[in-house]
Parts: structure tokens; sequence; C-alpha cells
């Protein structure tokens, strides 16, 4: 396969994804709370999430997770579904592969993210989800992001490439 034919399959997709639920936690290890609408601020996060005080810069200014993952971790580790806030990820997307997006410029709703990398698992999912909650989440955890410009954001709003 040639380098332009790759790129271009890298960069199709069916359609945009969108937002299904928004969290954030107050303070390092508080409780994630469900939100109808965030504000991103660019080089920092998500206001009102403990990541976006006072640090500049950094690749996990937002944390993302595919909805279609939460099914499967909830299976791998026995049960009939896992909660978003459970998972500690600031934005839970539908609809497009987060995958597609690391690494990448992409659009949630009008602010600009760059993807940064993985959002790989800490020990604290085998204390949320059980024996086996680490492993579960492994390669379902979805990708960190950085904003590079800021904006109110929504639930049902489009995540997308930003060069489509």
């Amino acid at each position: 396969m040639q380098e332009g034919e790759l790129r271009s399959l890298l960069s199709q997709r069916r359609a945009p994804g969108r937002v299904i639920w928004l969290g954030a936690r107050a303070e390092r290890g508080a409780p994630v709370r469900e939100l109808p609408s965030a504000t991103l601020i660019a080089s920092q996060g998500m206001d009102g999430d403990y990541t976006a005080r006072g640090r500049g810069g950094g690749k996990r200014q937002l944390t993302l997770i595919q909805a279609e993952h939460l099914d499967v971790i909830a299976k791998l580790v026995g049960r009939e579904r896992v909660r978003p806030d459970e998972l500690r990820r600031n934005l839970v997307i539908e609809g497009i592969n987060l995958h597609a997006l690391r690494l990448r410029t992409f659009r949630v709703g009008n602010a600009l993210l760059e993807g940064t990398g993985y959002c790989e698992p800490c020990s604290k999912m085998e204390r949320a989800l059980g024996v086996g909650g680490y492993n579960a989440v492994r390669g379902h955890g979805g990708i960190l992001a950085r904003v590079l410009e800021g904006a109110p954001i929504q639930l049902g709003d489009e995540v997308d490439f930003a060069e489509v």
C-alpha cells in the first residue's frame, strides 16, 4: 500500500461521532460528576476538572472513551453494565473510532483537540470494576487529548477529524 492510499484510508469514516456523556472531578480522587455541558480551556482541559487547574501543556488534559467499548468492558468483568463515571473519563463518544483520532487534530463541537496517546487503565480500575477490571480496560480505555482551542461543549456535539 502506498503512503497516499494509507493516508486516504485513515481519513475515512462513515459519519461524525457525538458526545453522549460528560464528566469532571473537582479534586484528585473525588467522584466523577456527570455534566450536561462544560467549557474546554485551551492548554488546560475541562473547566471544573481538577486536571485543568493552573497546569499548562500536558498531554492528559482530557480523557475520552468510546461508548461502544463500555459494553465490552462490562462483559469482560461479568457485569451487565459499566457506568462512565466508574472509568473516570471526561467524555464518552459514540459513532467514531477514537483510535482514528489518536495523534490527529479533531473537533468536539467548536473546540479543537489533539489526540496525544492512549488512555491506559490504572490500578483504580480493579477497585471500581472488581477482579480483572484493570485487564478488562486494557485496549478499551480510550485516548488522551490536549485542548488546542477551547469552547463550550455539550451532549450531542459532533466529534470529527479537524481536516474534514
